[in-house]
């Protein structure tokens, strides 16, 4: 089983989701995956409460606040997430780190947050170009993803992480299977270091990043590629039908 998951970013109003999932149809094999749609905030619950959702189709939220409430204008709780209906959330996209500054230290309150409220962190890792250039892919990632577990430390739910090579999210250019692969499998090496070998057996690794059609059977078929994050390829229902179903042939 694959995960399948669709990052919609900042597309999508309330008429845009219901239009959407009004025209998914998925193939039958698509069932045999995990799938999971992030919805901007203020359509999250217009899709938990679309009667065209098909059951299958999980929902997250984007981004949650660490603070369950305050003067945080702008923001949304972990606990108002759930409420609208998801139940996994997104946190340390590398858009969130790289155009809104979000710090390692950050990502960790955010985890922590999500997990006090019973959402599923989908905990987001990778590189910048530049930083890939120097040779320093998995100083980075595992930088990341240390500041997750240590988030994580004591809550025994389930958790995501997403590689997403900053260098390759909505340019056009994917890593080969052969970098997801090397990637990944930094990422697990880590995973059974910290948590031990069930823990980084049982906890799946998405690649993220210029995701489409055309190549998502080959990025699934490298070692230690356990699904898929998919942007801009999400927005189409015909597009995310078509990835849904290469990852449960």
């Amino acid at each position: 089983m694959a995960v399948i998951a669709g990052n919609w970013k900042m597309h999508m109003g309330a008429a845009q989701t219901q239009a959407f999932f009004a025209g998914l149809t998925l193939e039958e094999r698509a069932g045999k995956n995990e799938l999971l749609i992030f919805p901007p905030a203020v359509s999250l619950g217009v899709a938990a409460a679309c009667p065209e959702r098909d059951p299958r189709i999980q929902l997250g939220a984007q981004n949650i606040h660490w603070q369950d409430g305050g003067a945080f204008t702008g923001e949304t709780s972990a606990a108002m997430a759930a409420e609208a209906g998801a139940g996994h959330v997104l946190v340390g996209h590398s858009e969130r780190r790289h155009v809104f500054g979000e710090t390692n230290e950050e990502v960790a309150l955010k985890i922590a947050a999500g997990c006090r409220h019973g959402l599923v962190p989908v905990v987001c890792v990778g590189e910048t170009l530049e930083e890939r250039q120097d040779g320093r892919v998995d100083v980075v990632i595992l930088a990341q993803l240390d500041a997750a577990l240590e988030a994580l430390e004591g809550d025994e739910g389930p958790f995501l992480i997403a590689y997403e090579p900053v260098w390759a999210i909505g340019t056009g250019e994917t890593a080969t299977p052969e970098d997801a692969a090397n990637a990944h499998g930094t990422l697990r090496t880590r995973l059974e270091a910290t948590l031990g070998l069930a823990a980084a057996v049982r906890t799946p690794i998405l690649y993220g990043g210029s995701v489409k059609p055309a190549n998502v059977a080959d990025l699934l078929g490298a070692a230690n590629v356990d699904g898929v994050l998919v942007g801009g390829a999400s927005l189409d229902p015909h597009s995310f039908a078509d990835i849904a179903a290469a990852g449960g042939a």
